[in-house]
């Protein structure tokens, strides 16, 4: 085990080989080399996301982020996307909770050009109303069909259920009569007050010394500054649920039923989160979906899908069983749902099922960093959650050290089979 992990230390990023360097304005830029390829990879966020969204303008900070290549004050629509093409670059942004995020790839003799859209995007986007109306219609035609996706709207019940009077039980796409109501004004006022250098990172990936990428990345947004900038609001603290509560949304014309069994579970910089990750990969995620896909769907044949998923943001994210299943089948799975939950926190798991995980992390850790991309993501995620720049190479060790009894005590800390809550989305309930 040495010897291998002494291989991977010198293959995945550490701090012999990431650059870090917080400008003057207060962007943190993470840069590492890889001369074996001739592209760039640029990923990054800012501190805004739709915590910052008022509940009758739900969905704005989304808004804003797709519309900031509709047109800058240097480009309008078609010549972003023609100044792309001709070099086959890429850059894209996406909204969240918590932060704005985007990427961009390019050529590194084509870095410059990469640099310069993602920099007028940012700061000078023109919001023109024509292009505004374009994208309200394809967001309103995305939560049409979200409302009629089983899938979609069992998370959106099981959010509502679990975060109660918290942000989190909001859908950052808001809703059809929240986005109705944004307007072009809306649009410039939020960017206005709320986008600027603080708290953003950017990591640049590729064939390009460090402290170039770091040069390029100062010349690009060295100078932009909000005095009005916001700081990011703080995230009140979760309250759990009282007791289980069960929700369903009928949808016609539907042939299967999604269900979501679950609560939250552990913010990533929570002591235990290894742990609770290592559980969920046991519970319903190694193999054939763990012990959830064998129990509910191999051995007795109640699902389509069955697996379990565990967040790891800022916050509480939610901890969860999903199953895609047959709607007469809808009570028969959630019961065997509960069971293996029930038996989840109450025995240990078997030294095999441990040891697997543990190596199957282990072992796809430098899988996982192999592409400039992968590179960039676990830069910014070094960054978010304040992991520190050795900690790639601190990992192998970071999982082996996890007990049998450590993963017990993290499953029993966040799931309580009777305070959990159940939201199925199917076709109506046939009455007799």
């Amino acid at each position: 085990m040495g010897a291998a992990k002494g291989e991977i230390k010198n293959s995945i990023p550490g701090p012999d080989d990431i650059t870090r360097v917080e400008l003057e304005n207060g962007i943190v830029v993470l840069a590492r080399a890889n001369f074996n390829s001739p592209s760039v990879m640029i990923r990054g966020y800012l501190p805004v996301g739709a915590l910052f969204d008022l509940d009758d303008k739900l969905g704005l900070s989304d808004f804003v982020s797709a519309a900031l290549m509709r047109g800058t004050q240097e480009r309008d629509f078609q010549q972003i996307y023609d100044d792309l093409e001709s070099v086959g670059a890429s850059v894209a942004f996406g909204g969240a909770t918590h932060t704005t995020g985007f990427n961009g790839r390019s050529l590194v003799e084509d870095i410059n050009l990469l640099l310069g859209l993602l920099a007028e995007t940012l700061r000078t986007p023109t919001f023109p109303p024509e292009q505004i109306e374009k994208l309200r219609a394809q967001i309103l035609t995305g939560l049409a069909l979200r409302a009629q996706n089983t899938g979609e709207m069992s998370s959106l019940k099981f959010d509502e259920m679990v975060y109660d009077g918290h942000p989190y039980s909001r859908p950052e796409e808001g809703y059809p009569e929240t986005v109705g109501a944004i307007s072009a004004e809306d649009l410039v006022d939020f960017h206005k007050q709320n986008y600027g250098p603080r708290g953003m990172v950017i990591a640049v990936v590729g064939g390009i010394e460090p402290q170039e990428a770091v040069d390029k990345v100062r010349a690009a947004f060295g100078d932009w500054g909000n005095p009005d900038q916001p700081s990011p609001n703080e995230l009140p603290e979760w309250q759990p649920l009282k007791k289980s509560v069960r929700m369903r949304v009928d949808i016609l014309g539907k042939s299967q039923s999604d269900v979501v069994v679950g609560t939250a579970g552990p913010p990533r910089s929570a002591p235990d989160y290894l742990a609770a990750s290592l559980g969920n990969n046991i519970l319903g995620q190694f193999g054939l979906m763990g012990r959830i896909g064998d129990v509910v769907r191999e051995q007795a044949g109640l699902a389509y899908y069955a697996h379990s998923s565990l967040g790891g943001g800022l916050g509480p994210g939610p901890w969860v069983v999903r199953a895609g299943v047959n709607p007469a089948n809808e009570d028969k799975a959630i019961k065997l749902i509960q069971q293996e939950l029930a038996r989840f926190v109450k025995e240990l798991v078997t030294k095999e099922e441990l040891s697997d995980s543990q190596s199957h992390y282990i072992g796809r850790l430098p899988l996982s960093l192999e592409s400039n991309a992968g590179v960039a993501g676990g830069l910014l995620s070094l960054e978010r959650h304040d992991l520190g720049l050795d900690y790639y190479h601190r990992y192998p060790d970071l999982i082996s050290a996890i007990t049998r009894e450590d993963v017990l005590a993290a499953s029993k800390n966040y799931l309580d089979p009777k305070k959990m809550a159940v939201a199925v989305a199917g076709p109506p309930h046939e009455t007799k």
